[in-house]
């Protein structure tokens, strides 16, 4: 017997209203997403597996309790947390599709990440390769850059909430520290995790936002290569010391394009410190970097995907105008706009996928080009040798 309950919006209005009940598989429902098994535990409640029933996509389910959010104080964290979650859409930013609010709980449709956290991928491996930790660090500086074009400051940027997806792509979360900027109005508040906050931030100084970021960035950089941090200790007063000074060790073995980087990004004056602009420019940076991170063009919001369009407009039966329609009113709430970003979404990742098995493919090519052309090399040069 299905449990009828209705849902409302997260502002409470009940203009986009849902039934939570019982699926024919008989897991609970929620809106038009199947909830399956616990996939992970937070303190205001478990995140669940979860499967669209129109396009058949898995999401991730988080549930937050509303009682336990406001007895540890976290209900204005968990509100910058999806209003400015609900403002990016970004391939390297974890990806929001739905909130539905109930009086007991809140209910967040994401983008499901299955490969953990940049934290533990590097303590797995002690540290990463230079290619390896450039890709990352690439991907980590478009997403940062986005969030700020769109006036929105992480403030708590360390490996924890840096998730790799199932093709190794980064994925950054946990926007509960974010802020979103004004125009000539500094920020004050000292958040974040104490190794990777900038001095300005730990002096309780005023700041803009971004230079903060990308301080924390510089520190994500350095313990990639190197698997360890660059200001450690473990009395705070001490650490925020080392933090303060700018003093750093550069291991003998780090690449030393790489170092250059993380110095101008450490830098304790923030008006010194590397902007995104100086990154880009970096020739360390610049080796490889996809065209598609820093297109020429990211007003995102006027490019329609006319396949994931016609796709949805199939699978629901209506007509290729009606979901358009739906795209330019930026009701982001609407089933046909939650569709067709799980369709997106889904086909950019599929699309990373295959650009990376024909890069692959290619480079193995190469190599085995190379390969033959110095085993050929060899037989001639034995072959002289015979000769003489």
């Amino acid at each position: 017997m299905p449990i009828m309950s209705k849902s409302k919006d997260v502002n409470g209005n009940g203009r986009f209203e849902g039934v939570i009940g019982l699926a024919a598989t008989g897991h609970l429902k929620i809106g038009s997403f199947i909830i399956k098994e616990t996939i992970g535990k937070g303190a205001f409640g478990a995140v669940k597996k979860g499967t669209h029933i129109q396009t058949g996509y898995n999401v991730a389910i988080k549930i937050l309790n509303r009682s336990r959010m406001k007895g540890l104080g976290t209900v204005t964290k968990t509100r910058n947390e999806i209003d400015n979650l609900q403002k990016l859409t970004h391939p390297h930013i974890t990806r929001l599709f739905r909130v539905i609010s109930t009086p007991s709980d809140i209910f967040l449709v994401m983008e499901l990440v299955s490969g953990g956290e940049l934290f533990s991928y590097i303590t797995k491996k002690g540290f990463l390769g230079v290619k390896e930790s450039r890709r990352y660090f690439q991907q980590i500086i478009s997403g940062v850059s986005y969030c700020h074009k769109h006036m929105i400051v992480h403030r708590d940027l360390k490996p924890e909430n840096l998730l790799l997806d199932q093709y190794k792509n980064i994925k950054i979360a946990d926007f509960g520290l974010s802020n979103y900027m004004t125009d000539g109005d500094l920020l004050s508040t000292c958040c974040g995790s104490p190794n990777y906050a900038a001095p300005e931030l730990i002096s309780n100084k005023l700041y803009v936002g971004p230079e903060v970021d990308l301080w924390s960035c510089g520190v994500i950089l350095y313990a990639m290569l190197n698997g360890s941090l660059p200001f450690d200790d473990q009395h705070v007063p001490t650490l925020f010391q080392k933090i303060k000074s700018g003093c750093f060790n550069i291991p003998p073995m780090m690449d030393k394009e790489a170092a250059d980087l993380v110095k101008i990004m450490l830098k304790v004056n923030p008006v010194e410190r590397a902007d995104v602009k100086q990154i880009i420019k970096h020739g360390w940076f610049k080796i490889d970097l996809p065209f598609y991170l820093f297109p020429e063009s990211e007003n995102e919001s006027s490019i329609v995907d006319i396949d994931a369009v016609q796709s949805v407009a199939e699978k629901y039966t209506v007509k290729e105008e009606d979901v358009t329609a739906v795209l330019l009113a930026e009701d982001h709430h609407h089933v046909l706009s939650i569709a067709y970003r799980l369709e997106v979404n889904h086909k950019r990742n599929a699309d990373e996928s295959s650009q990376k098995a024909k890069d692959e493919f290619w480079e193995i090519g190469r190599r085995m080009k190379l390969g033959n052309e110095e085993v050929q090399l060899t037989r001639k040069r034995k072959g002289t040798r015979a000769g003489r």
